[in-house]
């Protein structure tokens, strides 16, 4: 049960005796979510381990569990179901919750324990996991029924039917709703610690069809310190049974068995008596495609070759970029349905948009308006102004991208292992030296592996002093990260799609360094990427990640938050590398990531079966899919 305060800031007030609970519940009271105060009032509950082990013991033999089945746990909470299910041997554990705070104290529970569990934060109507990835849907402790809409009730179950494969089984715990309606507690206080007691009220909403609770949560010596509104939707068994049978699901079972029990033995509200159903997955049918794009009229919009270009080869267009737009055409032309206008004189772009403004633009000026990578973002900026629908990236995920420092604090934030570093000004006359080297100095702000070729990994504080006066020269004025040389195996995860639509992971690509000379650092700087001529460029290959399952999950699951954190859209790439005690860390975050033919995306998508035209044709119909779902929202 979330609860929200109703009165925001450091000294929460009652609002007094009121006639009509229902008037003061915020229609969003979930937003603020599970906290310290529900873990206090409800502990008693959600908190016991005999209730735990309970509901899993029921959960494994209702559900028919296998220790290497792929299980989410929806609304896991602080992860008491699945740090349960981890404990006893089962190895593909998933938990979701909207609970930033519960999230993070079962992380931080299931790192204790050495449990590996993989927990996400997110909305669970909006999932962003792969179709058919799991084999049991558990929605355990209650957690169903909190939106104000029975709409949003039907989005959380038809997000768990379309993760699940055919088959696979839904396991539900929740209030019986015909029993709480004539039973439930009006009026009710109880002590929950030494310090703490709870008054709670309770009433059914002018609908009959839910709810609604208070709680006045009250120091001894301080006072009120919450008082707290929120509300569940009542379900009978006919009435749910029916609901899962509406979104597909069959052979919807009931079960016994369901027990809760109280360290306080006082008041259980909703959790006084539960329901516990499975309910199987149908056959997935093949939804035969559209008979053509929703935007059958694209126009590409590339980096303008009539202008120097500073991260290129001599500053210009070279043959090998005239090359890679060549084969792009190519590809693009395969894709049917498909009508194009190639743009790339940035002089008039934005004249030629407002006197012909495009159905959709696909976004593939990685080099910026003008060429320059400072102004990447201002092209998706003009568009959103206009009002024309593109792909990739919108502004402010770029400008958060192209700055290194915020991604990796962001990241730790989301406990996203990252590389020890220090953050250097060009106005400083000092600077903090790592504390081992070697290690690896680049631009803050860049894009390309400007500023990183082979002497940016530097071994001694001369080496450091010197490469930063080369940094001071080649782009003055740019902050610098000093960064622990990461010396392990270096990875990159591509993602197409977007978080609650149609959403993959590519399979992960490894860099093979094992051809370069010894004698050069092995790290893919501006050489591997500019330089034809440069070993770094010829003996650097790639090929699929050769890991286990326990590390393709961390990859995949650190990507997969990471996008949805940074708003990432359509198609991202994520590079990792792991140190000397093979502990995977970020090194960068690439929103609008390369797509030529001979870059990291397309050699993922290789590993996956796909063909160049594929790939532009997903990233394409990723997009569309996104801008149509938007406008059906708004409606």
């Amino acid at each position: 049960m979330a609860k929200t305060a109703v009165t925001a800031g450091a000294v929460p007030k009652t609002v007094g005796p009121i006639p009509d609970l229902e008037r003061h519940l915020p229609s969003d009271w979930w937003r603020t979510l599970f906290n310290s105060i529900y873990l206090k009032t409800d502990g008693d509950v959600v908190e016991n381990d005999r209730n735990t082990v309970r509901d899993v013991d029921l959960l494994i033999r209702a559900a028919g569990l296998e220790p290497n089945d792929r299980i989410l746990d929806l609304c896991c909470g602080q992860g008491r179901h699945c740090l349960e299910l981890a404990r006893r041997g089962f190895k593909q554990i998933t938990g979701f919750d909207r609970s930033r705070y519960l999230i993070r104290l079962a992380r931080k529970r299931s790192k204790t324990e050495g449990l590996s569990v993989s927990l996400h934060e997110g909305d669970a109507r909006r999932f962003r996991f792969p179709e058919e990835s799991f084999h049991c849907v558990a929605l355990m402790g209650n957690s169903f029924g909190y939106f104000d809409r029975e709409e949003d009730d039907l989005a959380v179950l038809l997000g768990a039917q379309r993760v699940l494969r055919a088959g696979g089984i839904l396991a539900m715990d929740l209030a019986d709703g015909e029993w709480l309606r004539t039973n439930f507690e009006k009026r009710s206080w109880e002590w929950i610690d030494q310090n703490h007691f709870v008054c709670r009220e309770r009433s059914l909403a002018s609908d009959g069809v839910r709810l609604v609770s208070r709680e006045v949560v009250v120091h001894a010596e301080k006072g009120v310190i919450a008082d707290q509104f929120y509300a569940e939707r009542l379900y009978t068994r006919d009435e749910i049974t029916q609901m899962l049978e509406r979104v597909g699901f069959l052979a919807v079972r009931m079960h016994e068995g369901l027990v809760t029990d109280s360290d306080r033995k006082q008041d259980l509200g909703m959790l006084a008596h539960r329901m516990f159903l499975t309910a199987e997955a149908p056959r997935k049918t093949v939804v035969p495609r559209k008979k053509g794009p929703i935007f059958p009229k694209v126009t590409v919009v590339l980096g303008d070759p009539r202008l120097p270009d500073s991260v290129k080869r001599n500053g210009k267009f070279n043959e090998e970029d005239i090359e890679t737009i060549r084969r792009l055409k190519e590809a693009l032309a395969e894709l049917p349905g498909y009508q194009y206008r190639f743009l790339d004189n940035h002089a008039s772009l934005v004249t030629e948009f407002r006197a012909d403004p495009p159905q959709m633009v696909l976004n593939l000026c990685d080099e910026g308006f003008n060429n320059d990578p400072f102004l990447e973002l201002h092209l998706p900026a003009v568009l959103e102004m206009l009002r024309i629908p593109y792909t990739g990236a919108g502004p402010t995920c770029l400008g958060l991208c192209y700055n290194k420092s915020l991604v990796r604090a962001i990241a730790a934030g989301l406990d996203v292992p990252v590389p020890l570093e220090t953050y250097y000004d060009p106005d400083d006359q000092s600077a903090t030296l790592p504390s081992a080297f070697p290690a690896l100095v680049k631009p803050n702000y860049g894009d390309s592996s400007i500023g990183i070729r082979q002497n940016a990994v530097v071994r001694s504080p001369e080496e450091l002093w010197g490469y930063l006066e080369e940094l001071r020269v080649e782009l003055p004025g740019r902050s610098v990260l000093i960064q622990e040389f990461l010396t392990g195996t270096e990875y990159s995860v591509g993602i197409i799609g977007n978080p609650g639509l149609t959403f993959r992971n590519l399979p992960p690509l490894e860099v093979d360094f094992s051809g370069l000379d010894p004698g050069l650092p092995p790290i893919l700087g501006y050489e591997s990427k500019w330089i034809p001529d440069s070993p770094y460029w010829t003996q650097i290959k790639y090929h699929e990640a050769r890991i286990d399952e326990d590390v393709r999950r961390r990859l995949v699951d650190y990507s997969n938050k990471l996008f949805e954190r940074l708003d990432c859209r359509d198609y991202a790439r994520f590079d990792f590398r792991t140190d000397a005690d093979g502990e995977i860390k970020l090194l960068e975050v690439n929103p609008n990531p390369g797509w030529c033919w001979d870059g990291k995306l397309n050699f993922m998508a290789t590993y996956a079966g796909l063909r160049y035209a594929e790939l532009l044709e997903l990233i394409l119909e990723a997009a569309q899919e996104r801008i149509a779902s938007r406008k059906e929202t708004a409606r």
